[in-house]
């Protein structure tokens, strides 16, 4: 089996899945960082498949940028300019070649938190 990785977004202020957010995934190698793939959410928060598939999958570090801020400004919750939280970058790092990684974003408009899921 080889590995793959997922990702899906809550909205947690609405208390819904965050639909039409952009995510960009990169590799991360040192100092340089390379776009792999651009993606958004679909109306269940996630994407319609693995952000990196099984057939791109390598070990390694990895970025997901999500954004934030024009998913917030889009459903109303912007508020007073500048955005407390804009875009928001998660680094890390993929280990087990066999492995399925799930990276989640739980967002308001104010905080977010993540966690390796399953």
């Amino acid at each position: 089996m080889t590995g793959y990785l997922t990702t899906h977004v809550l909205d947690t202020a609405r208390g819904c899945p965050a639909a039409g957010l952009a995510i960009t995934l990169y590799a991360i190698d040192g100092d340089t960082r390379r776009k792999l793939a651009e993606v958004t959410t679909n109306d269940d928060g996630r994407t319609d498949s693995p952000i990196l598939p099984a057939e791109e999958f390598a070990t390694g570090t990895y970025e997901l940028v999500f954004r934030a801020g024009d998913y917030l400004r889009a459903t109303g919750q912007d508020g007073d300019a500048p955005l407390f939280l804009d875009e928001i970058p998660i680094r890390f790092g993929m280990s087990d070649a066999a492995a399925h990684y799930h990276v989640p974003l739980l967002l308001s408009p104010f905080s977010y938190s993540t966690y390796r899921g399953s």
